[in-house]
């Protein structure tokens, strides 16, 4: 695939050539031929032509969507851009107070996916409880490798970030920047464990510190 190239002169809009046409609106705006999937934090959606595919996800639906975390689907919307009738998600993240629309046709190959199963929870706990695995590299690598973890949107990696940052009370406090990526995976794991098992987020993160201090118990 052709690494996208921007058009300055068309407000920053990534064009490039692919099998198939796709469309992309930033802003609210349709703006021509887009790389498919463009990451939705940078105020692109992506759009292919194809409206075919079944929606997977029904409004009630808790999803994640890898750059955001935990989010509801509140409705399936048909929008017309260009003379075409696209289908898309209506989803809410209600601790960014933010609401996204997402073409169902795209939702998958964008990483959106349901919520984790049980054993991928039980997966990621006992992952809060191995020993940290921090590679001797500059703390600068090591952050990008944790922030690609955190926003990959798997929860195995995430827990993986938070063993390895974590801190017990005898052992050397956190720089800031290792605070504020400790938090950040924290809080993703605790909002989807609080909607796997319907609980509060507060009790979330209790049984997360719980799960910290037997890998403290352990070691």
């Amino acid at each position: 695939m052709r690494v996208p190239r921007w058009d300055r002169r068309k407000a920053l809009t990534p064009v490039c050539e692919q099998g198939r046409r796709t469309l992309c609106r930033r802003l609210g705006r349709l703006e021509g031929e887009a790389c498919p999937c463009w990451d939705l934090e940078q105020g692109f959606l992506c759009m292919s032509t194809s409206t075919a595919t079944t929606s997977a996800f029904k409004p009630g639906d808790h999803i994640v969507y890898p750059a955001h975390g935990v989010g509801r689907v509140t409705g399936v919307e048909k929008q017309k851009v260009a003379g075409l009738d696209l289908e898309v998600y209506v989803i809410s993240f209600e601790q960014d107070k933010m609401t996204l629309r997402v073409p169902t046709a795209k939702a998958r190959s964008c990483g959106m996916r349901p919520l984790a199963s049980a054993d991928i929870v039980n997966e990621a706990m006992k992952t809060l409880q191995g020993r940290a695995r921090v590679k001797r590299t500059m703390w600068s690598r090591r952050a990008q490798e944790y922030e690609a973890k955190i926003n990959s949107g798997d929860l195995v990696s995430i827990a993986e970030v938070v063993r390895d940052l974590h801190r017990g009370g005898d052992q050397p406090e956190q720089s800031y920047s290792e605070r504020q990526l400790y938090e950040s995976a924290l809080d993703r794991m605790a909002r989807e464990l609080a909607a796997v098992e319907k609980i509060a987020r507060e009790d979330a993160l209790a049984k997360l510190s719980k799960s910290l201090a037997l890998k403290k118990a352990a070691a």
